[in-house]
């Protein structure tokens, strides 16, 4: 990888997430050599992935190239690699791009979606982890809608404008406010020729209510958000398989729908050589102690996502979210600069600074710790959040201005076919016996 030899310890950082970006910055000026390896040259913001899948940003507002974030930095490295395996006992990380050694190796791989071994869903279903993902949902919302207006079968257009949404936590509810407000104020105007009053938008949870992480106000009042945009909203469902078509459930409620969005469930993005049973926890998360060491291997550390930490506050771990990878990356940055000066390690002490959820114009809920409102409040708030974590101050502007026209304008400039996404589409012409 021709990474120098130093006298600094080498710090092996893999994942460019919210933990490993949070954890390179708090290292960045420390007489450490600190490593950073990813498969992307760029953080995402994954909370606004959804408005690239529906038009409202380009891809290029969320994401930050990870060499300018660390810019300028002394004794900072990336390179872009997949990682293979690791060898713990030998301290190495073995990539696509060769092998390096490390002395202390730091896991932040973050989450993928979690099918839950459903192969048939996985296969035909669209996911919405990451900027290719997003954009290929982009594409084939815009691609039905297109091949709407070429068939005359009523069944198949139907289908074609059908969307389904599996999973009630905030990405699904965000994205299905979003493509309501599309087609109320967008499609018509697009498709003056497609009746896209019969466009439907189902979400579909699996438990009593959406947003079960947050309050039970938050949920009734985001349900009412979403049935009042026109979305239908299903509960105590759960979606068992799809064919590209029709999607059955556990009970007599059945959809015809060529689009389906999985966002019913994360687990950890795993590595062979971390990947034994004793060392893995639900979700496929890494177990650590209290100072996010690696069960077992104390110079391994694991943050974020795919961390399990258990804690009496949180018996099933932190919640996989950008805060506790953020705060945990900033712990461990602490850490081992006193590891290395052989002081006591300091406990990871997660600071829940609340939650919060948009469910279209003027409407979000949020819950923060002292206070829980909903509105158009709480949409300013959402709003004022995500800028601040933007990475890139012409990303906060792009973004700001972006939804500055929206508003005004009721408008989603981005609805660009820029790569086609085909997926193999069954005709939905139903055979009368």
């Amino acid at each position: 990888m021709n990474i120098p030899q130093s006298s600094f310890p080498r710090v092996i950082i893999i994942g460019g997430g919210f933990g490993g970006i949070a954890l390179a910055k708090k290292l960045s000026k420390k007489d450490i050599q600190v490593v950073l390896l990813d498969k992307h040259n760029y953080h995402n913001f994954q909370p606004l992935l959804y408005q690239v899948s529906t038009g409202g940003l380009e891809p290029d507002s969320i994401a930050y190239p990870i060499r300018k974030v660390l810019q300028g930095y002394p004794n900072f490295y990336f390179r872009l690699a997949e990682v293979v395996r690791i060898e713990p006992s030998d301290r190495k990380v073995f990539t696509n791009i060769g092998d390096i050694s490390y002395d202390y190796l730091v896991v932040a791989t973050g989450s993928e979606t979690n099918f839950f071994g459903n192969k048939n869903i996985e296969e035909k279903a669209m996911a919405m982890k990451t900027i290719p993902q997003s954009l290929n949902l982009r594409s084939l919302i815009l691609e039905n809608f297109e091949q709407a207006l070429l068939t005359d079968d009523l069944h198949e257009r139907d289908a074609l404008m059908n969307f389904v949404i599996v999973g009630g936590g905030p990405t699904g509810v965000e994205l299905a406010g979003a493509l309501a407000e599309i087609k109320k104020g967008i499609l018509p105007k697009d498709y003056p020729d497609l009746d896209t009053r019969r466009a439907q938008i189902n979400l579909v949870q699996g438990s009593d209510r959406i947003l079960p992480a947050m309050s039970e106000i938050a949920s009734s009042k985001a349900e009412k958000f979403l049935e009042k945009l026109g979305v239908n909203v299903w509960k105590d469902i759960r979606v068992t398989d799809y064919d590209g078509k029709h999607i059955s459930t556990d009970s007599e409620t059945t959809f015809e729908a060529a689009t389906l969005v999985w966002a019913a469930g994360v687990k950890a993005v795993s590595i062979q050589g971390l990947d034994a049973d004793e060392l893995l926890s639900r979700g496929d998360r890494l177990a650590v102690n209290e100072f996010n060491q690696v069960i077992g291997h104390p110079e391994i550390f694991a943050i974020g996502d795919v961390a399990q930490m258990e804690t009496k506050a949180f018996p099933h771990g932190h919640p996989m979210m950008a805060q506790p990878a953020i705060q945990q990356g900033q712990n461990l940055g602490i850490n081992l600069v006193r590891m290395l000066e052989n002081k006591p390690l300091t406990p990871f002490v997660y600071k829940d600074k609340g939650s919060m959820a948009t469910v279209g114009r003027n409407k979000a809920v949020a819950d923060l710790k002292r206070v829980k409102f909903q509105g158009v409040f709480a949409w300013f708030v959402w709003m004022f959040v995500h800028l601040f974590f933007l990475i890139g101050f012409r990303n906060r502007v792009v973004v700001f201005i972006n939804w500055v026209y929206n508003y005004i304008r009721f408008d989603r400039e981005a609805r660009l076919i820029i790569r086609p996404f085909k997926k193999q589409y069954q005709n939905t012409k139903r055979h009368q016996a």
